[in-house]
């Protein structure tokens, strides 16, 4: 979706492409179907009206949020969890330097970001890589012992 002059514009995927999917924890999957049970709920007593594009997000009334209503609603969840203030972007960031600091694989990684390829994902965080480093010698100097 994008937003131009403060109206909304569904894109059309890139010809040749397919929608990317991206695999979810089970706590993710239950909370969206708890939000999809909570919309369906609104359209029975709202009618069609309601979240006409079948939105995951939607505001109050169905309709597109707009960026700074995500904003907002960040800030507040941030505020109520006792965690610092930061950017809706930079959850991608959180999202990828746990994995990697996890030492889950630099390829599923780049792939769940939706880099081409993964020197992308290697050169954006090799401030994560590098502290990775230390684990895989330390992992080592154990297998050689």
């Amino acid at each position: 979706m994008t937003e131009a002059n403060g109206k909304y514009f569904f894109n059309a995927l890139p010809k040749g492409k397919e929608p990317r999917g991206v695999k979810l924890t089970a706590k993710l999957v239950k909370l969206l179907q708890s939000l999809k049970a909570e919309h369906d709920h609104r359209r029975k007593i709202l009618g069609e009206t309601y979240n006409p594009h079948n939105l995951v997000f939607c505001n109050s009334k169905g309709n597109i949020m707009a960026p700074s209503e995500i904003t907002r609603a960040l800030k507040r969840a941030l505020k109520a969890a006792g965690l610092p203030d930061i950017r809706f972007h930079d959850l991608r960031h959180s999202h990828a330097t746990i994995l990697l600091k996890e030492n889950v694989n630099a390829k599923i990684v780049s792939a769940r970001l939706g880099h081409s390829r993964i020197n992308v994902t290697l050169d954006t965080y090799s401030h994560v890589t590098n502290s990775i480093e230390e684990l895989a010698v330390n992992t080592l100097d154990e297998i050689l012992q």
